[in-house]
């Protein structure tokens, strides 16, 4: 597809932690996504540009250009455009509020559904307690984390020449560790809880680069994944229906992936869910 005439309408697309601006980012496979579908609603959902990255050293490709100019073009055409601040693209923050053109810059927002749900669209990143608390830490972190891309990239090079679908090295290993497990099931709790004090009926969010749509105490919690390592996003479809995409599968098979199993979510401990709340 070439042209947004072409693209599958629905009608909002969520989308967040692109990174641009990293060599981990999979600028192309974006660019194919937003090509194949359209909006007139589309939040990014934060992290879209990797302002940490950039201050070590500036590197911004053409595909990662395109990928702005590409959203821009949607602006102009009559899409609605949010951009949610996340930690990575903080530097924005002192300008959340500021409406230029069509896109909207803020911290967080009220997205409401077909049916009448009100969703809390935010990045996330301010109940990760390692942001919060110890950035260094979180520096450290995606130092090594941009090692792990480096060798993943090379990985899926190859797995795209076979046609065989992205895989990611990190995501696996999240799901095997028992920490990581934790730490996923108590973000994805405080979320739900935040959601719940902003009197939302549920939420939408990124941050930890692990796409979901589960409910948690009877609040909905929506991840929207990334585009560095699962390349996935979630719209909304006219009938209200929200699915998570996974791309590149669904170019290349054509076909929607089985709903992936879905991890007992283990319980927070009650301090952390006091102090997020």
């Amino acid at each position: 597809m070439s042209d947004d005439d072409d693209a599958k309408q629905v009608r909002s697309i969520f989308i967040s932690d692109l990174h641009l601006g990293t060599r981990g980012a999979q600028a192309d496979l974006v660019l194919e996504f937003l090509r194949a579908y359209d909006a007139p609603q589309i939040y990014l959902v934060g992290d879209i540009i990797d302002g940490w990255r950039l201050k070590s050293g500036w590197y911004f490709p053409q595909a990662h250009n395109d990928v702005i100019q590409k959203l821009l073009r949607k602006v102009r055409k009559g899409s609605k455009l949010t951009y949610i601040t996340g930690n990575h693209d903080e530097f924005l923050r002192d300008f959340a509020g500021t409406q230029f053109g069509g896109i909207t810059l803020v911290d967080d927002c009220i997205h409401e559904t077909v049916d009448g749900k009100r969703l809390l669209i935010i990045h996330g990143d301010l109940f990760d307690l390692v942001v919060r608390n110890a950035k260094w830490l979180a520096l450290l972190g995606d130092w090594a984390y941009t090692i792990a891309l480096a060798s993943n990239t090379v990985v899926n090079k190859v797995r795209r020449l076979l046609q065989l679908p992205h895989w990611s090295l990190s995501a696996w290993a999240k799901l095997k560790v028992k920490n990581a497990v934790n730490y996923i099931g108590e973000f994805e709790t405080c979320l739900a809880a935040e959601a719940r004090r902003h009197g939302a009926d549920g939420v939408v969010c990124g941050h930890i680069h692990h796409a979901a749509h589960r409910q948690i105490d009877g609040l909905t919690y929506i991840n929207t994944g990334d585009w560095v390592e699962s390349c996935t996003a979630v719209v909304e479809h006219h009938d209200g229906r929200f699915e998570i995409i996974h791309w590149p599968q669904y170019r290349l098979k054509g076909q929607p992936l089985p709903a992936p199993a879905v991890l007992p979510v283990p319980r927070p401990e009650p301090a952390l869910v006091s102090e997020a709340a």
